[in-house]
């Protein structure tokens, strides 16, 4: 007689079939992620060696941490790092919140044609490359034939050389940063404010709170544990500058407050050959960026009882 095998071992089967289609799934991640996120941090130790191109990594004296005192002690450095600090600081304090109230608006919008216009128009900006996002910027805030100095000249004020102003620089980077990712960060929170229970908004309607009160007593509570998650990956993120948007908007004139460590390192290293010295002030930056993410959670975790780990 034909054996029938059990349900259980037939349940295994199929787990197990299943299980090479999963890790094909993750594969290509997984590989991409150690040939460029772990194979490169080998070359960390150029930051302890004066190193040589002849003699290679291995073969090149070492130095030890004569590199990141200098980096630390150097007027140049301490101008870039304060840089750095107060462009992500601004980045964080103008950039956080505007998600946050864009979902909450978004959600309050009654006609779904609205709300799906309101979230293309805002989303758009996002998908802007980098370049083209500051070739725009500049047409608008040219000298001469840019829109917003015309606007400005149409009343009678006098035109700005925005780029060429080392006042005005944080100014454009940050808040044409706002324009462009705040949709594409409102996601997540619209994403959260999905999942708030509708029976606290009615119960709270029949209490006689208002929308604002519902927003604040229902809304926000109920997305809390989302808002301070975001908050702590966007400290842990705060002084990491990216290089490219801020390497096409600097120039000669605005130098004094747009050379920040990323572009730093990439003139060190890159242009004047000075690898252990560019890895040691990248290095720094990452090892800033994890401690203020380790603090940050330690202090969320004792504050409101939400944390990464």
């Amino acid at each position: 007689m034909r054996s029938r095998k059990k349900p259980e071992t037939c349940a295994g089967n199929r787990i197990k079939n299943y299980n090479w289609q999963f890790w094909i799934i993750i594969a290509l991640p997984l590989l991409y992620v150690f040939v460029f996120a772990y194979i490169p941090m080998g070359g960390i130790i150029l930051a302890f060696k004066d190193y040589s191109i002849r003699r290679g990594i291995w073969g090149s004296d070492w130095v030890g941490l004569r590199y990141f005192r200098q980096f630390l002690l150097s007027p140049s450095s301490s101008k870039v790092i304060v840089n750095t600090v107060v462009l992500g600081f601004y980045s964080l304090l103008a950039g956080f919140p505007i998600p946050i109230l864009l979902a909450i608006f978004v959600n309050e919008i009654g006609s779904a044609k609205f709300k799906k216009t309101v979230q293309m128009i805002t989303y758009a900006p996002y998908f802007i490359s980098t370049v083209v996002m500051v070739g725009i910027l500049m047409q608008i805030t040219d000298l001469r034939i840019g829109l917003l100095n015309n606007f400005i000249a149409l009343f009678g004020g006098e035109r700005i050389n925005f780029f060429g102003d080392p006042k005005m620089f944080r100014h454009l980077y940050v808040w044409s940063g706002v324009w462009q990712t705040s949709g594409y960060s409102a996601i997540i929170y619209i994403a959260a404010l999905s999942g708030v229970s509708p029976e606290l908004k009615e119960a709270a309607t029949c209490d006689g709170a208002s929308r604002l009160e519902r927003i604040w007593h229902v809304d926000l509570p109920a997305i809390r544990p989302t808002i301070v998650a975001m908050l702590i990956f966007a400290c842990g993120n705060m002084i990491n500058i990216g290089f490219d948007k801020v390497y096409l908007m600097q120039n000669d004139m605005n130098a004094a407050t747009s050379e920040v460590i990323s572009t730093f390192v990439y003139k060190v290293g890159l242009v004047n050959g000075d690898y252990g010295f560019s890895t040691a002030a990248g290095l720094f930056q990452s090892l800033v960026s994890f401690l203020m993410l380790v603090t940050v959670n330690r202090a969320s975790r004792r504050i409101t009882e939400t944390s990464l780990w």
